[in-house]
């Protein structure tokens, strides 16, 4: 099975904000939060393709998500995750006191896993409190 190293960052994207209009809770939002963005190049390298599910793993846990070719410019070695449940899952939870935990830089192993299922809101909650 192949595998890539990337540096994780997350930050809000235009299909989050329009799909948070129809609540956190919608299929919608669901969809839109739980991708990773992945320079078209990465994305042959894994040997993934658009829409496949993938496993990110970081220092601070795992999750699995859709994969989905940037139309961005080139940035190989760099995957988005959009802000929500499912990048918390990767991210440290600790604020260092300034009230937002950093959600940008974080080295990731990523590898498919088209058999393995993205996990509901309802199901990352209720993993993040175990």
């Amino acid at each position: 099975m192949s595998t890539i190293e990337v540096t994780v960052i997350s930050g809000r994207s235009l299909a989050q904000a329009r799909s948070r209009e129809r609540g956190k809770f919608s299929d919608e939002y669901a969809r839109s939060v739980s991708v990773c963005e992945l320079d078209p190049e990465d994305m042959r390298e894994l040997g993934a393709t658009d829409g496949e599910n993938v496993r990110v793993t970081t220092r601070f846990g795992q999750v699995i998500l859709r994969a989905a070719a940037s139309r961005q410019a080139p940035h190989r070695g760099t995957a988005f995750i959009p802000y929500g449940a499912w990048a918390s899952m990767l991210f440290d939870p600790s604020t260092h006191t300034s009230g937002m935990p950093t959600l940008k830089g974080v080295k990731a192993i990523i590898e498919r896993a088209p058999e393995a299922k993205v996990a509901t809101l309802q199901e990352i909650t209720h993993m993040k409190a175990e």
